[in-house]
């Protein structure tokens, strides 16, 4: 599959969205929160007025996407058509890339799939919280990766609870 990055524009919002709550969707853990026209609402009012917003457009459209707003990267989300591609690897690359001094994100305790994915990209987790920070009420983790700490493929320490 062909994948092009490119930066995601308003007329993104609806493409966007659609990545966003199928993503969602797949995280059956999840409580489901909000309507699928509210989320598409606060993709193209909040999501893309906040962050700076980079696609990845595949064959049909966009499969996935990474919103930023340096030193935090508020969300990446693939198509769960479309993952296992290495598109997600390409959007994190990209907020590497756009912070060289250092990323941090927050990802659910749950979603362990997520979190290897980070670690393998280099993150550590540097904060685990019970969830009452979170409209999901899930525990989650912050993450952070900077430059000179482990990279891909080397094991992280994960910090105790």
């Amino acid at each position: 599959m062909v994948v092009v990055l490119r930066e995601g524009v308003a007329a993104d919002a609806p493409a966007v969205a659609e990545v966003h709550i199928a993503a969602r969707r797949a995280m059956t853990y999840l409580p489901d929160l909000h309507t699928d026209a509210e989320t598409r609402d606060w993709v193209a009012a909040v999501l893309l007025a906040r962050c700076t917003l980079r696609v990845a457009d595949g064959p049909g459209g966009v499969v996935g996407y990474a919103a930023f707003r340096s030193p935090h990267l508020e969300h990446l989300y693939v198509h769960p058509r479309s993952q296992d591609l290495g598109i997600g690897s390409r959007l994190l690359e990209w907020a590497k890339r756009a912070s060289p001094a250092g990323v941090d994100l927050w990802v659910f305790e749950r979603n362990v799939r997520a979190t290897a994915f980070y670690e393998a990209h280099g993150f550590t987790v540097v904060r685990r919280t019970d969830g009452s920070g979170n409209e999901e009420r899930e525990q989650d983790l912050l993450m952070a990766w900077s430059p000179g700490q482990a990279g891909p493929g080397t094991r992280t320490q994960r910090v105790p609870r």
